[in-house]
């Protein structure tokens, strides 16, 4: 049974600062991949109801196995968004054809568009400014489009004059939301530091950017877990916060937590109503189980204390 649904008062080791961001996270999103959607069970006692799941879709994994985790998910009445990588999809054809089953088969109205993270492209989609201006997401009737953000910069297109290109981007995606009626959000690449995502959500806002912001976070996890994925997804400012509680013996053998991160974000949310993030993403780096449990349990302290 899920935490959400036993717990009745604030957990005894819920941190001081849990209420103050229980606003964010009262919408949670998480996010899984095939394999590790099989180990689990049942889900709906998993997860608080309409949460969204997102659908990694990771180079070589086939659409089959990816549209069957979809029409489950769907069938226990979670809102389904897999991820549409633009350059491993070999062919607008191809991009057809998964539109069409997520679809029919799936149930799935709702699609994250990627550049992909491989260096070359599996035919000619490169972005996902292209895959939306395909019009076939709007040709098979999906209602919600998100989009990736990158706050710390992205490895893979940082070494081309990335981030002005990124944001460039994003102002072109923002045009795109303004002439249809698709929702339409930017869900970021898991960050550590608060400083970076603020300075970044408040430049491209200025830049005339409107969509709202789906703030990534790691869920808890092994201190070098959390650093392998860090390095090897290129986050940036925010590898120092880890380095320096690798550094503190006291906490390298507890497992981390995204805490002071969000109470970090919340403080400034209250301060900053007008800003874009608006809601929290998590990447559960140290499994499914894990990160919905020590989510649920805030969410749980954070109800208990509106009551």
């Amino acid at each position: 049974m899920a935490l959400l649904n036993i717990f009745r008062g604030k957990p005894q080791d819920a941190p001081t600062g849990a209420a103050s961001f229980g606003d964010m996270i009262d919408n949670y999103s998480i996010e899984v991949m095939p394999r590790t959607a099989a180990k689990i069970d049942d889900f709906k006692a998993l997860l608080p109801a309409k949460t969204r799941v997102y659908i990694a879709h990771i180079e070589g994994t086939p659409i089959e196995e990816m549209v069957d985790t979809a029409r489950r998910l769907h069938e226990d009445g979670f809102p389904v968004m897999p991820h549409f990588p633009s350059r491993i999809i070999p062919s607008a054809a191809v991009l057809e054809d998964w539109i069409k089953r997520y679809r029919n088969e799936a149930g799935v109205d709702q699609a994250l568009l990627l550049g992909g993270g491989v260096s070359t492209p599996a035919g000619d989609f490169h972005s996902s400014l292209q895959l939306i201006e395909s019009g076939l997401f709007d040709r098979y009737g999906f209602k919600r489009l998100h989009v990736a953000g990158h706050p710390e910069g992205n490895k893979a297109i940082d070494a081309d004059g990335g981030t002005r290109l990124v944001d460039e981007a994003l102002k072109d995606k923002q045009l795109h939301a303004d002439r249809t009626d698709a929702e339409m959000a930017i869900v970021t690449q898991f960050a550590f530091d608060a400083k970076p995502v603020i300075a970044w959500a408040e430049r491209i806002a200025a830049a005339g950017v409107r969509l709202p912001i789906h703030l990534g976070i790691a869920g808890p996890t092994k201190l070098q877990t959390l650093l392998k994925f860090a390095i090897s997804c290129g986050v940036g400012a925010s590898i120092g916060v880890l380095q320096k509680r690798a550094m503190d013996l006291s906490k390298l053998l507890l497992p981390y937590e995204p805490t002071e991160l969000l109470t970090e974000i919340a403080d400034y949310k209250a301060a900053h109503p007008e800003s874009l993030i608006h809601n929290i993403h998590v990447f559960p780096l140290g499994g499914i189980r894990a990160s919905a449990d020590w989510m649920n349990e805030r969410l749980s302290s954070s109800q208990a204390d509106r009551l």
